[in-house]
């Protein structure tokens, strides 16, 4: 796979994903039991994102060395950032929550299309792009109604956060078609079937009828909706 290089602080190149740095916190160890090898699917997939931005537009991720944070979390814990960040009560699958230069007002500005810069000042830290967080019970309630495993949905909901950091977006049909289209792509060099296209109701859950209890939770086949940080990110959506 061809990748756009970035360079270091000293003007060398950093091919791929030899330029990204992946912190994983689980805060919630209830993931590993539903998820094998959980960190490590968790970097195939950020690094996957990186690769297949990378290809569809090469000028909007080039630059130096980057960093992004993944948290494994709760309900409870994403349905508290969800009423901190956004005022929404609840839990959602996904937030997202990108690094507007330490502006804690997430509602800033737009990323889209704005490129990383060329190479990074001599000395600096990796740019931190900014942190994906998701909501375990909610995640394991959409697999099994989606008929997903939950490994295959915990895959699109990092991918579809990492883009939003990279600044893609939805907001409009157009938005909403490019960035679809390259989840799709990027899922499919996975293994991972097309998260749009609805599943068989009838098909059973490929983790088993026993995926995961849910209290609490964001309405199944929600359309993807960004807002300030958050996404509720579903199959079948359009």
């Amino acid at each position: 796979m061809n990748e756009t290089p970035g360079n270091d602080a000293s003007g060398n190149a950093l091919n791929g994903t030899d330029r990204l740095e992946i912190a994983i916190i689980v805060q919630d160890e209830a993931w590993k039991e539903h998820v094998a090898g959980l960190e490590a699917i968790a970097r195939r997939s950020i690094e996957a994102g990186l690769q297949g931005a990378a290809l569809r537009d090469p000028g909007h991720t080039s630059g130096g060395r980057l960093e992004v944070s993944l948290v494994f979390a709760d309900d409870a814990a994403v349905a508290a950032l969800n009423k901190g960040y956004r005022g929404r009560e609840g839990p959602t699958n996904v937030l997202s929550f990108p690094n507007m230069d330490g502006d804690p007002d997430m509602d800033g500005p737009d990323m889209e299309g704005e490129a990383l810069p060329a190479r990074d000042p001599a000395g600096a830290p990796p740019r931190l792009l900014g942190d994906i967080v998701l909501a375990r019970e909610t995640v394991l309630r959409e697999a099994a109604e989606q008929r997903k495993s939950v490994a295959d949905h915990s895959t699109h909901l990092l991918v579809h956060g990492f883009l939003h950091l990279l600044g893609y977006d939805h907001t409009t049909d157009a938005e909403a078609d490019a960035m679809e289209s390259l989840e799709v792509a990027v899922l499919a060099g996975l293994g991972v079937a097309d998260p749009y296209t609805p599943a068989d109701p009838l098909a059973p859950s490929p983790d088993g009828p026993d995926g995961g209890p849910v209290d609490q939770g964001v309405p199944g086949q929600d359309v993807p909706a960004h807002s300030a940080s958050g996404h509720s990110v579903s199959g079948g959506g359009s």
